[in-house]
């Protein structure tokens, strides 16, 4: 029997209530547009259904994926020999924390929502996130950051799914949080489940004033007309990934539908019926350049999924 059968038979005697279809396009749920259909997509509701449906998919050989919007996903054009869960369909629960100056959300909460919840409440801390486009798992695993604020200065507590161990409490600092990185990038098998940010009284309307210039900002500077996984590389050290490709001269540089945004170089952009292949084999390219004329190794920032 194919994982996937012994799957779908578990859910319907376990999980009857749990959502899930078949060959899923992740073209849907990225961010970049790009993805073949995965082979089955669950969209829990509820953290039990998360944790029962992890375990099981473990034992099968469902290899599980866990995704929010996808904003920082490359999807291979064939397809995903997985199972991949959705936590932003279901998992999206957002109240004050017990403390004051907290607030408790599901992981598949959308950043900017959170960030507007906490303006609301008049608490600042937040504001960086307003423009992000992930949800709160995804900026946990990477330390989401943007205009001098990251997500390690205002994470709490997280409760972290891990295999074979249950579920953990863990704090800011046991989260190993750094550049672009987390104990959750350590542990790709782990599963963010909700966190509390702790944030400081502010004024609410100067809280949105600089939601709304770091949006303009954002607008002016990023190509978010287009589909695009955000930052394609990582930040060297001493360097900004965006600026080595545009003194490269390589804005505009274009693979089949996948362009190096003109408008900053730090982007590759979907311009039209991109596919992975496409996207690939430009970040090679940039990468290839960029080292021969500067030396400088460029890294993915976009997590590349097989």
């Amino acid at each position: 029997m194919e994982w996937f059968e012994e799957l779908d038979q578990w859910t319907a005697s376990y999980l009857p209530d749990l959502e899930m279809t078949a060959e899923e396009p992740m073209s849907r749920h990225t961010s970049f547009r790009i993805g073949g259909p995965a082979r089955r997509m669950a969209f829990p509701k509820r953290p039990e259904q998360v944790v029962l449906l992890v375990d099981f998919a473990r034992q099968c050989g469902a290899r599980p994926l866990v995704i929010g919007n996808g904003t920082n996903l490359l999807c291979p054009d064939r397809g995903l020999d997985r199972l991949v869960i959705d936590l932003s369909a279901g998992l999206t629960e957002l109240e004050e924390g017990q403390e004051s100056g907290t607030i408790r959300a599901a992981c598949g909460v959308p950043l900017a929502r959170l960030a507007s919840f906490a303006c609301d409440l008049g608490l600042t801390g937040l504001e960086f996130a307003h423009g992000i486009p992930g949800t709160l798992g995804g900026a946990l695993a990477m330390n989401a950051g943007a205009y001098g604020g990251e997500m390690c200065q205002v994470v709490e507590h997280v409760h972290v799914l891990f295999p074979n161990e249950g579920i953990r409490l863990l704090t800011g600092e046991e989260m190993n949080f750094r550049y672009r990185g987390s104990l959750l990038t350590d542990r790709p098998d782990a599963v963010a489940l909700d966190a509390v940010v702790r944030l400081a009284p502010g004024d609410k309307e100067a809280i949105r004033a600089q939601m709304r210039e770091l949006m303009g900002r954002r607008k002016a500077s990023q190509p978010l007309e287009y589909p695009s996984a955000g930052s394609t590389f990582k930040r060297p050290v001493g360097h900004f990934a965006g600026t080595l490709i545009d003194q490269c001269g390589l804005k505009g540089l274009t693979v089949g539908g996948a362009q190096v945004s003109e408008k900053h170089a730090g982007f590759v952009i979907n311009r039209g019926g991109a596919t992975c292949a496409d996207v690939l084999a430009l970040m090679e390219q940039v990468r290839q350049r960029v080292l021969d004329a500067t030396g400088v190794t460029l890294e993915p920032e976009v997590r590349i999924v097989e």
